[in-house]
């Protein structure tokens, strides 16, 4: 009986063998499961944690590379033009192996296989799909791939992709579907960043703002408050360079009188015209203009050269309220820098608009202190008239009928020259009533402006519009009678170039330290022949002389003319 009950006894025990091991199979696929869950809200977690935008996104690659355990891990964002990738963030590769490989891809291949089809792609070997078409030189081997697309607030932010799961398996449903929600918290993680990094902005914004207005209603000059725009600006959008321009009087041009950062000193000064500049551009359509490169931008004049580096520009008119713009903040961002985007635009536009506020808020204080000082000047002067000469002059008569009945010589000869200095004194006090009531009316044109015109009035002839830069206080610091001189010297040297350069360039620069004033005028015509006729440049060299100053005529770089007239300055 022993015998035949043995196979009885066996066939049990198998069945509960398999039993218990398919038991232990389910518990280790539960007990994996239940990590992997708890590794997916760790990583949710740490992802969550962080506000910087690099940061999260750092920190969404590292997590989807550990959750699937894949070798290589990216990031793709997508550009503003949504085909393209406009950042790249990697996890796998070392900083040697990324720049022997070279540049990060721009969003061909099947990185822009997703980008085109934003769904989750699952591939066994990479080089098998349509779309794939190779590595660059240095590149790692790959072969599994899983890409899952981001979304913020329905609108795809980017890819993951994933390459190289880890023991040669393949990426499998469980691993998509681990991503995928991965990628879900990823997008609210990257929304929250930046609506951080939106108020960050915009905090700096309102604090550079509040700086220019203590500034302005402090009663700091307008320059300091143009030159605290500029550079604020540059600072808050990465920028390299800033600049403001005002219009300038009487003139369809606009006078850079603050450049900072790079190329500032090709900027600072420069007389720009409105239809041939992106700030002259800015300034007529009272509107933001921007330009991708401004260092080959068609509509921007590039003499004289001024954007070397450069590339991705914003001009933003400061002000646009009923009295038009007050004038314009360029910024100018490093040619290998991104292009201003509406947001970034729309920030420096309010900024511009507060600043123009601040300081037409500080120009109308300053107003209202002139009001005040001249009305104070008028009830002086009006005293004076009314009360000190009528007292004077009614002594003077007293003096001067006292005198018949003087019979001394010498105290009648006093009391004589008493009214004589009464009547000095009656006219020192009319002149200074005079000066009290006199108005600083604005003349026919500052110098600056003067210039200008002069310059215009000479581009048809010339056949083109020569460079103007100025540098300086040349509406304050030089005398009407220097200035006159300064615009005849101009006039002249224009006139020559016209008649006997044959150029097709001329720069003009006229800058002033408030010692001395200095006109410099180049072409890259033919120059000033040996035997040729002098008349007007002997007529420079005399106004020069006359003034204590001095021409200087030479050849310039380019083969033509090179005029420098200079004087000097009555001290203040």
């Amino acid at each position: 009986m022993t015998g035949t009950e043995e196979p009885g006894v066996r066939l049990p025990q198998l069945k509960l063998d398999e039993l218990l091991e398919e038991l232990q199979a389910r518990i280790d696929a539960a007990r994996g499961t239940r990590d992997r869950v708890h590794s997916l809200l760790e990583a949710v977690l740490s992802v969550g944690r962080e506000l910087e935008l690099e940061q999260v996104l750092h920190s969404i690659v590292e997590a989807a590379a550990a959750l699937v355990d894949a070798e290589y891990a990216a990031l793709g964002v997508i550009g503003p033009d949504g085909t393209s990738l406009a950042a790249f963030h990697t996890v796998g590769l070392s900083e040697e192996r990324i720049a022997e490989i070279g540049p990060y891809p721009e969003g061909h291949g099947i990185l822009g296989e997703l980008i085109r089809h934003p769904e989750p792609l699952r591939l066994p070997k990479l080089s098998a799909h349509p779309a794939s078409y190779g590595f660059p030189s240095g590149h790692p081997p790959m072969n599994t791939f899983l890409g899952v697309p981001i979304r913020v607030r329905d609108q795809v932010f980017g890819n993951l992709y994933l390459t190289e799961k880890r023991g040669g398996a393949d990426f499998d449903e469980e691993d998509e579907s681990v991503l995928a929600t991965l990628a879900v918290a990823a997008g609210v993680a990257i929304d929250n960043a930046r609506l951080y990094e939106d108020s960050r902005l915009r905090e700096r914004w309102l604090l550079a703002n509040a700086e220019i207005s203590h500034s302005l209603m402090s009663g700091s000059e307008r320059a300091e408050a143009l030159d605290l725009i500029a550079e604020r600006a540059r600072e808050i959008t990465g920028s390299a360079l800033g600049a403001v321009a005002m219009p300038m009087p009487d003139t369809e041009a606009l006078g850079v009188e603050i450049a900072v950062g790079a190329q500032s000193d090709a900027h600072r000064g420069l007389v720009l015209p409105l239809d041939h500049s992106l700030m002259g551009l800015a300034f007529t359509a009272a509107a933001p203009v921007t330009s991708d490169d401004v260092a080959h931008d068609p509509r921007v004049s590039q003499d004289p050269p001024r954007f070397d580096g450069l590339g991705p520009a914003v001009a933003v008119p400061i002000g646009t309220g009923e009295g038009g713009a007050r004038g314009v903040l360029l910024l100018a961002r490093e040619s290998d820098r991104p292009a201003f985007l509406d947001k970034e635009t729309e920030m420096l536009r309010g900024f511009a608009a507060q600043a123009a506020i601040a300081m037409e808020l500080a120009e109308r204080r300053q107003a209202a202190q002139q009001i005040a000082l001249l009305e104070d000047r008028d009830r002086i002067a009006r005293d004076l008239h009314d009360l000190a000469i009528q007292r004077l002059f009614a002594t003077g008569m007293t003096l001067q009928s006292a005198g018949r009945f003087i019979e001394h010589p010498e105290a009648s000869e006093r009391v004589l020259r008493a009214v004589d200095d009464l009547d000095e004194t009656i006219k020192i006090i009319r002149s200074t009533i005079f000066g009290l009531r006199a108005r600083e009316g604005a003349a026919a044109g500052g110098l600056r402006a003067r210039v200008v015109r002069v310059v215009g009035e000479a581009a048809p002839v010339l056949g083109f519009a020569p460079s103007v830069r100025m540098e300086g206080l040349v509406d304050t610091d030089v005398p009407g009678e220097i200035a006159d001189h300064v615009v005849a010297v101009l006039s002249e040297a224009l006139t020559n170039i016209a008649r006997h350069a044959h150029a097709d360039r001329a720069e003009v620069l006229l800058a002033t330290d408030g010692r001395e004033v200095r006109l410099w005028v180049r072409d890259n015509g033919v120059g000033i022949p040996c035997g040729g006729r002098r008349s007007g440049l002997r007529n420079m060299a005399e106004r020069a002389e006359r003034l204590g100053g001095r021409l200087d005529v030479g050849k310039s770089g380019g083969g033509g003319a090179t005029l420098e007239w200079r004087v000097p300055l009555p001290a203040s």
